[in-house]
């Protein structure tokens, strides 16, 4: 008897349909074709076990299995449970007449439990837009799939549960999730936040001002000053996620397997720290099977690289192509994979090899050479895609002493919002582009244009304080962002020194 049955591959971040044809004749030979790897081959061991265990028979016929379509590789244990309904079908144990109203996936213990995959959520996109009546996972993927609306999703964990359902023994329920309503709920509660933090004033102003349009920044100051401190805080100013935010960075997630069991959609912005270690593989993604890489992790939001030039310098370089593109795509012999990658860097590190030069209290042992050779490990390019460099310096004890509050992120953030909704008017009509630092050469000569005041006090910094040539349109990129923040239609001067008041390590002295 020949059944099809329908489960699904993820490639990058969207989903491909899979049919699986299982035909059963006399004989006693099991194959299984279709291009499957190692992982999907063992499936014959799981699902003999699995159907033992729970008290049915692994059909004795000649059994063949074809995985459509043949040129695509097939990777990993989420097809157990599919084959194992395939197979049973295909042995007349179970009724085969509902199997192509439903895509299934699962993989299978040695007991017949079902448990969790990887890429649960955009399989259930795809089953949604090919028109199945349900999709049937794992239970801890159930709340993750049934974000997806007009499309049942039932989850089980046991075997026993699929396959009394298509006999028409039980009865599964599906999984209901009221998306807005636990999406918005979860969106304001932050365990860390700036209220938290004492002193730093200007610092506070420069993540302000970074969060609102949108900027990427560098902080560098001696150990113990609080720049991590700030930097895990940054995602409880930043304008809330949209639904469409959340779904894309949600699908990113469930791809990695990164999504926490019982989960249904991210509701805050992303926060990425990884290791000064790390891999140009890990931080932009690949391997043998591609990955989502840490650029893609924290997309749609944050990605912060703690002492900055302990990073290897070929680690950083990959990053110059994702800042500027805002995705990143992973090219193999056979096929390519794509993913987004539009997140706002935050790096830190200290000033010099040992970290105390421009400390107020404590003296410097480094040379000029010394600490122009730390500095020199981060590349001008890379730097070049930073648009706010900002000096951070030790809290004084009176400050650290004060018991009054600092504002809370809350407040901020109301003003980083009404910033973003501005640059949503100002760049409507231009596709891919939503804030401030997204804007190109034209759009900055159209929207970011200061006065003569301004232009001449611009003009007089870059010669004063030796500024490079790299630094015009990051200024004024940020000038346009302060003056959101001030509801100010052009520019003023004012905005204009803040700006350059960010271009720290633009200045030839600034190392000695």
């Amino acid at each position: 008897m020949l059944v099809k049955i329908f489960g699904a591959t993820v490639q990058g971040i969207e989903a491909t349909l899979i049919t699986i044809e299982v035909n059963s004749s006399r004989g006693c030979m099991f194959h299984l074709v279709g291009l499957p790897d190692s992982a999907v081959k063992e499936s014959h061991q799981r699902i003999i076990s699995a159907l033992t265990v729970s008290g049915h028979k692994m059909p004795s016929n000649n059994i063949v299995i074809n995985m459509a379509p043949a040129d695509i590789r097939k990777e990993g244990s989420a097809y157990d449970l599919p084959l194992a309904i395939g197979i049973m079908a295909a042995g007349e144990m179970i009724l085969s007449d509902r199997l192509g109203q439903f895509m299934i996936m699962g993989e299978l213990s040695l007991d017949g439990s079902v448990n969790p995959i990887k890429g649960a959520l955009p399989i259930a996109i795809k089953a949604r837009e090919l028109g199945f009546e349900g999709l049937i996972v794992p239970q801890g993927n159930a709340r993750e799939a049934a974000v997806v609306n007009n499309l049942d999703v039932y989850g089980v964990s046991h075997i026993t549960e699929v396959i009394d359902f298509f006999n028409e023994k039980r009865q599964l329920q599906p999984t209901i999730v009221n998306t807005r309503e636990e999406f918005y709920k979860s969106q304001v509660h932050f365990d860390l936040d700036f209220s938290d933090v004492k002193g730093q004033e200007s610092v506070r102003r420069a993540l302000e001002v970074a969060a609102s349009g949108g900027h990427n920044l560098i902080m560098v100051g001696a150990p113990g000053s609080g720049k991590s401190m700030m930097a895990k805080r940054l995602p409880s100013i930043l304008p809330p996620l949209s639904l469409s935010e959340s779904l894309e960075t949600t699908r990113i997630h469930s791809v990695s397997g990164m999504l926490n069991r019982n989960t249904s959609l991210i509701s805050q912005r992303p926060f990425r720290d990884p290791h000064h270690t790390i891999s140009q593989v890990a931080l932009v993604g690949g391997g043998s099977y591609p990955q989502p890489g840490e650029v893609s992790l924290a997309h749609n939001g944050v990605l912060f690289l703690d002492e900055l030039p302990e990073f290897n310098r070929p680690v950083l370089e990959v990053l110059r192509q994702p800042l500027e593109d805002r995705h990143i795509t992973i090219s193999r012999v056979k096929y390519s994979v794509s993913y987004p990658a539009s997140f706002m860097l935050i790096a830190s590190m200290n000033p010099c090899p040992c970290g105390y030069y421009n400390h107020p209290t404590k003296a410097c042992v480094c040379s000029t050479g010394q600490v122009q050779k730390y500095l020199n490990k981060v590349s001008g390019p890379l730097l070049d895609r930073i648009d706010i460099q900002v000096e951070i310096v030790p809290v004084p004890f009176d400050k650290m002493a004060e018991r009054r509050e600092s504002e809370a992120s809350g407040t901020i953030r109301q003003r980083v919002v009404n910033a973003r909704e501005l640059q949503a008017q100002r760049f409507a009509e231009h596709p891919g582009i939503h804030c401030n630092a997204q804007m190109t050469s034209k759009l900055i000569a159209q929207y970011a244009q200061p006065d003569d005041k301004g232009l001449q006090l611009l003009k007089n910094a870059m010669e004063r304080l030796n500024l490079s040539a790299r630094a015009y349109d990051r200024i004024l990129k940020v000038s346009r962002t302060i003056a959101d923040l001030d509801n100010s239609a052009g520019i003023k001067p004012a905005h204009i020194a803040e700006a350059i008041s960010y271009r720290n390590l633009d200045r030839e002295n600034w190392a000695g």
